[in-house]
């Protein structure tokens, strides 16, 4: 895979910094969230993204990363259980969407795996 420079267009700054602790119910564990970029216009222009769902009673490979979405070393790149793949990248929202529909499914076979 051809690994792409990321382009910025004016000062880049840090846009969302989240961290959600999420109850036992919930599958437990923790979702962070940190996007860096740009505005253009009114838009905000994403160019850099590190998306985490961290649970240590599920892994403790990767320092308890479960599942995480990223585009450090310049390029787009999917985490699982301490295994690294490339994704092909669409947009910064549909990579939140697909993030988030793969923590919510790991979360429950989880809940489903502790009964």
């Amino acid at each position: 895979m051809r690994r792409k420079k990321l382009v910025t267009s004016g000062p880049e700054k840090l846009l969302e910094r989240e961290v959600i602790k999420l109850k036992k119910k919930s599958g437990g564990g923790i979702l962070s969230y940190e996007v860096w970029g740009y505005q253009q216009g009114k838009e905000s222009k994403v160019t850099r993204y590190n998306l985490a769902y961290i649970n240590h009673e599920i892994t403790k490979k990767d320092h308890g990363r479960v599942l995480g979405f990223d585009n450090a070393h310049d390029y787009h790149h999917r985490h699982y259980m301490g295994m690294i793949e490339s994704v092909e990248f669409e947009s910064y929202e549909k990579t939140v969407e697909r993030f988030q529909q793969e923590w919510l499914a790991i979360s429950a076979q989880h809940l489903r795996s502790k009964k």
